[in-house]
Parts: C-alpha cells; structure tokens; sequence
C-alpha cells in the first residue's frame, strides 16, 4: 500500500495535464519568457480575485517581501515585529532591507501573532508589522490595524499560506496595508516552481515595486534605483492562470477533510480552533500533542507521511542569535514547536486516506 503523502501533487496534475502541457507549448511558441502577456493577465486576475487595485508579480514570495520592505522605504535603524512561529523568509527579508526584526509570540488559539505582545513590543524605531495568516488562517486583522494607524505603523500581509482565506468575509490580500504572497509549489495555489505575487491599493508603492523587480530600470537599461532580479516568468504564469478557476473548489475540499479531522481526532490531540469570523484554508492541517516525536514515527511506519510547521521558532534560528533573543522569552511559541505535527493535507484526499491518517493517530496514541 502506498504512503499517503503529505501533499499529494500529482493528485492535482492529472486532471489539468492536457491544458497545462497546452499552455505551456503556447508559451514556448511565443517565447514571451518574462512579463509577457501571461504575466500581465495573472497579475489583473489575482488583483480581481483578492480585490485590490494592483496586483505584481515576482520570483518568489521571499522578494516579494524583501521588495515591499524596500518599496516602503524600510531600512537600517527600523524595527519590523513579526511572529517567532513562522518560516525564516520574514525574518531574513527584514535582515536583507537592514532592519531589525522584532519577534513577538502567538496566540495559543490560532497560532497567529499574539496583539497584547504586539503592542507591547512598539518601540519609537517600529515602521511595520507583518502579520502572518498561518497555517492558512487569517489573523486578526481589526486588532492589529486598531493598535497600528494610530501609531502610522505599516501592516503588511504574510498571505503565503493563505490564498483564498477569509477574515470576516473579505480575503486577505486587501485587509492591511499590502500583502505578500508566495506561490511555491505546494501552496493552496502554486505554481510548478517557485513565483509571488504582491497586492495593494497604493498605487505609488506599487509601482515602486514593479520597479524594484527589474533591476530599478526605467526605461529599459536606464536603472533609476538599485533593484532586483524577480520577474515572475511567463511559464507559472501560464500554469497558475489554469490553476486559479478551482481555487475556491479546492480550499473548499480543504475545510471538509478538516472538519472529519477535527471530528475524528477531536479529544485525542489538539485540534485547530477557527474563529467564528474566519474562514481558513488548511494549507497545512496541525495538530498537536506531547507525543509529537513518537507519534510522527508511528505514523510513517503506518505508510502515513507528516511534517512539523515549524520545528526551530525564529528568535532560537543561529541567525537570529545577533539579535539577543534566549530560549524561554516566548513560552508558547517554544512550547508548540515541540508539540505540532502537520497531518496529509490537500483537496484530492480521499475518505479512506482520511479515514487511515485518523485510525493510525488513534493507534499510535
């Protein structure tokens, strides 16, 4: 029997082969590599779907953050606080624009950034707040913003786990200041590679941003600003056009398989809790128990694959150490990350692969 895998890709592949390899060999045609027409419609569409003014693509969900941090002028001596349980790309993107990241700890209910510690942590250096909708649940956006536009702190969007969801019926992508997407390959929306695409409704930062990812250039060989090389190419484009129509279908699925999850497991592990005014997306389902470590063990000897979001919190990661941070000063954060593991998540699951992740947790436990 095959091993139910964390994220089943080839799942999705098959039913959209034939209009993917279509897309492509147009693409090839045309030999429109970079910002082309492809580009150029994903940026309108993405912009329509998480209603914004402007939509900009770039190579990678980590420029784009490293790119909005430069757009809105953050730089040495400027303090950004974001969540110490996140991936490292907010942290070195802080790190790259000369800033200093702030880590702050969690909310033991949504695992998103605790605003009490937030709040606390605003020094006269803050510019921003990043604030990241993890696991594919939004932040609570009212109160990071009710505590940020008295202060002019930006707050800029880490959507990358959340393409589609929801805080009080609106998407994210528009809820603060801008928003930042990465669109890896095994996001909710992915391309077959790496591409990120930023959103907001300031038309001045977006275009500087657009500036950012080609080198600063305006007009062409004529560089008005130091930049980057992050153009989303015309080949992910393509695929992720294709992609988005079933977006909404496949988070939908998302929200079923987590629903039998959270019914089945309920009371045997710590199952997510969503808020009444979000709508999550499952990009990865977590749950948590003490027996985190032998429970992973016994599940892949099941034949049932699983992954820890994230092992190392931020503020303990051998980079940050320059920043003074000690094992201990966020218990919550440090507590979870010894405790989480992520089960199979995505749209093309199957009752029984449901039903055997549940019966080798019961088993293992």
């Amino acid at each position: 029997m095959d091993n139910i895998k964390l994220n089943d890709l080839r799942r999705q592949y098959t039913p959209l082969r034939n209009e993917i390899l279509s897309a492509l060999d147009a693409v090839f045609t045309d030999m429109n590599l970079f910002l082309g027409p492809n580009t150029r419609a994903f940026e309108k569409e993405w912009a329509e779907y998480c209603n914004t003014a402007h939509a900009v693509g770039v190579d990678n969900g980590t420029d784009a953050l490293i790119i909005a941090l430069r757009a809105y002028g953050i730089g040495k001596g400027d303090e950004v606080i974001t969540p110490a349980n996140t991936f490292v790309a907010i942290a070195e993107a802080i790190h790259e624009v000369g800033a200093t990241p702030v880590f702050v700890d969690i909310n033991p209910e949504t695992y998103n950034i605790d605003v009490e510690a937030m709040k606390a942590a605003i020094t006269s250096r803050t510019k921003a707040i990043v604030s990241v909708h993890l696991f594919g649940l939004a932040a609570d956006m009212d109160a990071i913003l009710e505590v940020a536009r008295p202060k002019n702190i930006l707050v800029i969007e880490d959507a990358s786990q959340a393409q589609g969801a929801k805080y009080k019926g609106k998407r994210v992508g528009a809820l603060g200041d801008s928003a930042c997407f990465s669109l890896y390959y095994t996001k909710n929306l992915g391309g077959y590679g790496e591409a990120g695409i930023f959103t907001t409704n300031d038309t001045k930062v977006a275009n500087t941003f657009a500036l950012l990812r080609k080198h600063g250039e305006e007009p062409k060989y004529h560089t008005v600003i130091s930049g980057y090389n992050s153009r989303l190419d015309e080949v992910q484009s393509a695929i992720l056009r294709i992609k988005l129509p079933h977006l909404e279908e496949w988070n939908s699925q998302r929200r079923h398989w987590a629903s039998v999850y959270t019914q089945e497991l309920q009371g045997i592990v710590e199952t997510p809790k969503i808020p009444d005014n979000c709508e999550s997306v499952f990009y990865v389902y977590v749950i948590r128990t003490p027996q985190r470590d032998a429970l992973k063990e016994k599940l892949l000897a099941a034949g049932v694959e699983s992954g820890i979001h994230y092992p190392v919190p931020l503020h303990l990661q051998p980079m940050c150490q320059e920043y003074g941070y000690k094992k201990g000063q966020f218990p919550v954060t440090e507590k979870y990350a010894e405790e989480i593991l992520s089960l199979p998540m995505f749209a093309e699951l199957t009752e029984s692969d449901v039903q055997r992740v549940c019966n080798a947790v019961k088993k293992s436990l």
